[in-house]
């Protein structure tokens, strides 16, 4: 008898910490057997308004109930995208799956807070909703991320390495025949701090850090952060960002130029000292593989072969692992695996919101 198979028409969406925008992802899954295959049928990215990237920006600094508002407007504001989205393109969906954005992440004291409730988008949109990923997860003693490692699993598992450039850079990889993975260093969301220093949203190409110069002095001070000594699972936040490495470039007193030339070739080292098996396939993805000084200075300092895929994969890879997510709890399929979060237990993390 030929194995029953399921299809399901998925939209997973994401926010990311450098606010680029909402990452939408129209999907359709297909599970044979224990084998899942996707196939991106359509995506956009929906730039924040100025209104919005400053509510984000600032999110969490708001008081209790001012938070607890925006969350649920910011819930219906990704509804309205997403049911926008559909009409747009003439298309359908099973459910929902959002991550939401991240305000907090603070795993040791059991907290971890992704705005856009899903009631807010179920109410918009007319279609259950999957959210709230890590919160079960760091309550089981986890971190809570990374969270994308079970989607190179399935999706991309013909890669030695998936590292994504985003607000955060992280890695996934086997070890011991386990998947695991863990944030490497900060990303987009630092350089945007430093280029919008120069009046720039991001450093376009790179260009900015090429042509600045390396500051020994400062390169050492920030490779000195304690994260980089503790072996994995471990995570960052916006809260490390804040706490060590803004003081340092603020401190510094240099140019923007060797800011981020010197920021630039500090990420570098991180990504290229995590790899280290020798001519491992390495998959790059994220907003980050734009940074064309990055990426070279990553094939200088590293002999992996770096793979840089279709732009559809690159800017939406994440989303479309959401949707996975989304799938996996829908299906009452394990979703955040304990050697990657450290956990006490693998889980099927997400709450659901029906219609």
């Amino acid at each position: 008898m030929e194995p029953l198979k399921k299809v399901y028409q998925v939209i997973g969406m994401m926010s990311g910490t450098s606010l680029d925008g909402l990452d939408i992802a129209h999907c359709t899954f297909t599970i044979q057997d224990e084998n899942i295959s996707y196939h991106l049928n359509k995506a956009e990215t929906i730039a924040y308004t100025e209104i919005w990237e400053n509510a984000l920006r600032n999110a969490h600094h708001y008081e209790a109930a001012s938070l607890l508002i925006f969350d649920r407007e910011l819930g219906q504001f990704m509804g309205s995208c997403v049911q926008s989205f559909l009409n747009r393109h003439n298309l359908s969906a099973d459910f929902i799956s959002s991550h939401g954005h991240t305000i907090f992440h603070q795993p040791s004291k059991k907290l971890t807070f992704q705005a856009g409730h899903g009631a807010g988008i179920a109410s918009v949109c007319k279609l259950p909703v999957v959210c709230d990923f890590r919160s079960l997860d760091v309550l089981l003693g986890g971190q809570g991320a990374p969270l994308v490692p079970i989607g190179d699993h399935y999706l991309f598992s013909q890669f030695d390495y998936c590292i994504n450039l985003g607000g955060i850079a992280n890695t996934s990889f086997i070890y011991e025949n386990n998947r695991i993975a863990f944030d490497i260093c900060p990303f987009n969301q630092l350089l945007n701090y430093v280029a919008q220093k120069a009046g720039k949203d991001y450093d376009e190409g790179g260009r900015l850090a090429a042509s600045g110069s390396i500051s020994d002095n400062l390169l050492a001070s920030l490779n000195l952060f304690n994260y980089y000594d503790l072996s994995f699972p471990k995570s960052l936040g916006r809260e490390d960002l804040e706490r060590y490495f803004i003081p340092l470039l603020e401190e510094s007193k240099l140019s923007i130029a060797d800011l981020s030339a010197t920021l630039s070739y500090h990420i570098a080292m991180q990504i290229a000292k995590s790899i280290d098996r020798k001519n491992a396939s390495v998959l790059l993805t994220g907003g980050g593989v734009y940074h064309d000084h990055i990426i070279y200075l990553l094939k200088k300092l590293s002999p992996a072969n770096f793979i840089i895929p279709d732009d559809a994969t690159i800017q939406f890879k994440e989303a479309i692992i959401f949707g996975l997510l989304g799938l996996l709890r829908w299906t009452n399929k394990t979703n955040t695996l304990k050697y990657v979060t450290g956990a006490n237990v693998s889980s099927c993390g997400g709450a659901i919101y029906f219609m």
